[in-house]
């Protein structure tokens, strides 16, 4: 995999925020869903998922950042400096040129090398006696598609993992298309560990509720005579039917709220649900038409708009 700074277009220097926010476009951008027949964008979208897996784990980005481990995760080699070799003395002094020279003290260079004494153990203890760790497995990337309703309320959610075993999720806060979540040592083995298993959540749309945000916005279709008179109206939420009270005179576009019926927020609570009364006429109705064939509306209804 290439740089993740370059794969994500970030600085260096981003900050955690920064990272996150540049994998969510990204990520709904190169999202398969969107990109079925694109495969070049399915690539993509996992070497953004590796990038961002690595980038948000503070320990693996200071390793990165050290050049202990590479894009990928795996140990770096750890003579990667270049060729050269070590020029001077170790000890400050001696001549320049690498491990040979009159006066240079082999013994010595292997001590401080490795830290032990050449031919005293095996060479590769690492730098100053501590050897790198073992690395873990990769990394097993998951895709979850939940329902609209189901992510709204946070409802627990199966997974079927690699190894054909099944694990129970609670959805987090504010969850939305491209929020990941880590499995520890849900990935493959390796000789340090397992990996992590890494699941990236997309929401489906649904038939008449679309979210804005936190709120969910809901069109409702009433009666003129529920219109004119009022009424009491059963009204679909994500959490069950409730009886909504629409006041007499209500007209088309006004927008009532219910409370907590939107989507969990990060912050805590929930959004609300905004209801959008539409009222619905019966088309070619005789005695719809006659009453208002002896009924005038005078009023000057679009006054606002110039009309």
């Amino acid at each position: 995999m290439a740089d993740p700074y370059s794969t994500l277009g970030v600085a260096k220097d981003a900050s955690d925020a920064e990272i996150k926010t540049a994998y969510r476009k990204l990520a709904k951008e190169l999202h398969p869903d969107k990109n079925k027949d694109n495969p070049k964008a399915s690539e993509k979208f996992s070497d953004v998922t590796r990038a961002y897996d690595l980038l948000s784990d503070k320990t693996k980005r200071a390793q990165f950042d050290r050049g202990e481990i590479d894009a990928d995760g795996n140990p770096a080699m750890p003579f990667g400096y270049g060729g050269g070799g070590f020029r001077g003395d170790p000890r400050g002094g001696g001549p320049q040129g690498g491990f040979g020279g009159e006066g240079a003290d082999i013994s010595d260079l292997f001590e401080g090398l490795f830290g032990g004494r050449a031919g005293g153990g095996s060479p590769f203890g690492g730098f100053g006696g501590r050897s790198a760790p073992p690395p873990k497995g990769a990394n097993v990337a998951y895709r979850l598609a939940v329902s609209f309703v189901d992510a709204a309320t946070q409802a627990p959610q199966r997974i079927t993992l690699a190894d054909g075993g099944t694990i129970d999720l609670k959805l987090p806060a504010g969850v939305e298309t491209g929020t990941q979540m880590r499995l520890a040592g849900k990935g493959q083995p390796g000789p340090g560990g397992n990996g992590d298993g890494i699941v990236t959540i997309s929401v489906k749309d649904h038939p008449f509720y679309v979210r804005e945000g936190a709120n969910i916005r809901l069109d409702l279709p009433i009666t003129l005579n529920e219109a004119v008179a009022g009424a009491k109206v059963k009204v679909p939420t994500v959490d069950g039917p409730v009886m909504l009270s629409i006041p007499a005179g209500s007209t088309s576009g006004k927008v009532m709220r219910l409370k907590g019926k939107g989507f969990s927020q990060k912050s805590g609570g929930r959004g609300d649900q905004l209801v959008r009364l539409m009222i619905d006429l019966p088309a070619e109705d005789p005695e719809l038409a006659k009453f208002v064939g002896a009924w005038t509306d005078d009023r000057a209804v679009r006054a606002d708009l110039g009309g």
